[in-house]
């Protein structure tokens, strides 16, 4: 099974995320929408860029400030891999517009998010 095909976001918390996106707008020349993240370019599907609040509760149960999403061809099968390999499956798997999500605990405790991108057409 083909597990992770490429980077889906980086996430971060910040303590004044505004001010964050518009340093790196002017700085970096990232084109920061206004759903407060911005869009790399590089892969058929988006690589995200996108700071949070500091006090987001969307990384727990992990307590660091970061959270890595990487971009999966099956979600379903990759969390039942998963789970029988023994990995802390963590929340119930979220189906939305922008595709399917699923976060698995790493070794250190940090939590991974799993995305399959909606099917093109």
């Amino acid at each position: 099974m083909k597990r992770v095909t490429g980077i889906g976001g980086i996430f971060f918390k910040s303590p004044d995320p505004q001010a964050l996106t518009a340093w790196y707008r002017v700085h970096l020349g990232l084109e920061v929408q206004a759903w407060g993240g911005a869009e790399l370019p590089g892969s058929n599907s988006p690589t995200l860029w996108t700071p949070f609040k500091a006090d987001t509760s969307y990384f727990a149960p992990s307590e660091a400030p970061f959270m890595v999403n990487f971009r999966v061809a099956d979600l379903q099968g990759l969390l039942a891999a998963l789970r029988a390999e023994g990995c802390q499956v963590v929340g119930e798997p979220q189906d939305s517009e922008y595709g399917k999500f699923g976060w698995v605990l790493d070794l250190d405790g940090n939590k991974v998010e799993l995305w399959e991108p909606p099917a093109a057409g």
